[in-house]
């Protein structure tokens, strides 16, 4: 089936046919992008029914972790169906970040390095989640935040390494846009469209080299997160330790209760027993003692003789 409005055409199968309207509506209701000029290219977005259709569609250009793919020389975006697990994400955010894609390209084209294409999608798209993948890296703490340049390939590496690199991506660009509290990434866009250098660009908007905004990116991502990471590996490591001896401690208190009735059972017993002697030794001398006792008894009081 196919859905059209705007811009954007969308093809899906029937089952699909809510989400591809939902989709093409969210498309249009939000076709503009920060620091950029409304896009005008029309864009193909492509429902796949299932998980081993979106592989086939996508080739090998996405990773097994991956949940969408945007191809930015056809202005396609191919995202996942109904059927798609939960790995998948959001389906509105993750077309946001595939769109993002595509107006950055069509403003830029190949212009942007890796960490800087992935990082503007996850800014365009307000993944401000990404922040707590930083909190908890204690690599952070241990080694500091990585280079820019290093950020690419961490994007193509496994899951674990790239949700850290995406993180830091968006942090990047995010971080860039702060620097000018009016017009955001505006200015920078415009410059490195103009000079084709970022380097270029980051002076003309910003006032410095981008070595130097790289510098003081990395510090103050390590002191911002990389506290957080220790504090958050304790409390986990404090946790498991926890855990891993909350047994220990139950079973030895019930050892411990089990040795307590054992001694307090034997200490009754011999209680009992300490009484029992006791009550037939004074049993057995009682009779004797009271005979004696009349023998031996004085005369009456009287007169002297």
């Amino acid at each position: 089936m196919r859905f059209d409005a705007g811009r954007f055409s969308v093809f899906a199968g029937r089952a699909d046919e809510r989400l591809a309207r939902s989709l093409l509506d969210l498309a249009v209701r939000h076709d503009t992008f920060p620091g950029l000029p409304r896009p005008h290219s029309h864009v193909v977005i492509i429902v796949a029914p299932d998980a081993a259709h979106f592989r086939t569609w996508v080739g090998g250009t996405v990773p097994e972790w991956g949940a969408a793919v945007a191809i930015p020389q056809s202005q396609r975006i191919i995202v996942q169906g109904r059927a798609a697990t939960s790995a998948a994400g959001d389906p509105e955010s993750t077309l946001r970040h595939e769109l993002a894609h595509l107006a950055l390209h069509e403003y830029l084209d190949e212009l942007p390095p890796r960490w800087f294409d992935e990082g503007y999608a996850s800014y365009a798209a307000g993944e401000s989640g990404r922040d707590e993948a930083l909190a908890t890296n204690i690599a952070l703490a241990l080694h500091g935040a990585p280079t820019l340049a290093s950020l690419d390939s961490g994007l193509v590496g496994g899951e674990g390494e790239a949700t850290a690199s995406y993180a830091l991506a968006h942090r990047a660009v995010a971080d860039l846009a702060a620097l000018d509290s009016v017009r955001g990434l505006s200015l920078l866009l415009q410059y490195w469209r103009e000079t084709g250098s970022l380097d270029q660009a980051v002076r003309r908007a910003y006032g410095e080299p981008l070595d130097v905004f790289e510098a003081r990116w990395r510090s103050q991502t390590r002191r911002r997160y990389g506290a957080l990471a220790i504090a958050s590996d304790l409390a986990f490591s404090m946790l498991v330790f926890l855990t891993l001896l909350a047994p220990l401690y139950v079973a030895r208190r019930r050892r411990d209760r089990a040795r307590l009735a054992v001694l307090r059972s034997a200490e009754r017993a011999a209680d009992a027993a300490a009484t029992a002697a006791v009550a037939a030794a004074l049993s057995a001398g009682a009779e004797p003692a009271r005979s004696h006792a009349t023998d031996a008894a004085p005369p009456a009081s009287g007169p002297l003789a």
